[in-house]
């Protein structure tokens, strides 16, 4: 199992745009640029962003995008299911008339339990809980650790 890229980028564009408080709405090639996501597929994530209601957008001179609330608010969960729908863990999980054998199945409570702790760590996991990391490095200063020795 793996995360696509699309969920990825989506993730980094919505990190980029929470540690930017106060800076004002910020460009798609910012973005682009300081979180290496191709432009043109950047541009249609944060459009999905926007219908899902995280991202908002600001026209003008000082134009670009922001988040459409705090992101002490925004967990990770909302951002992937905004780019590419419920996450489910296996089909029977998500859809368990899909599979003829749930009710049978030796293996369901696993995916069922795995999907719960996944769907639980995503919500739980906001935008706001990151922290700096390397957008300092990619602004060119020091991590903070650094700073204080």
């Amino acid at each position: 199992m793996q995360i696509s890229r699309r969920v990825d980028y989506a993730l980094r564009a919505a990190i980029h745009l929470s540690r930017q408080t106060g800076e004002g709405a910020i460009s798609v090639a910012e973005i682009s640029k300081v979180e290496a996501i191709p432009r043109k597929f950047l541009e249609k994530i944060i459009q999905d962003l926007i219908r899902a209601g995280l991202v908002v957008s600001r026209r003008g001179v000082h134009g670009g995008y922001l988040l459409g609330r705090p992101a002490g608010e925004i967990s990770f969960r909302e951002i992937m299911e905004a780019v590419e729908g419920p996450i489910s863990l296996n089909v029977c999980v998500g859809d368990p008339q899909a599979c003829s054998l749930t009710l049978g199945c030796s293996m369901h409570h696993v995916w069922a339990e795995g999907q719960r702790r996944l769907a639980s760590l995503f919500e739980e996991t906001k935008l706001s809980s990151l922290g700096a990391g390397p957008f300092l490095l990619a602004r060119g200063n020091p991590p903070q650790a650094d700073a204080a020795a």
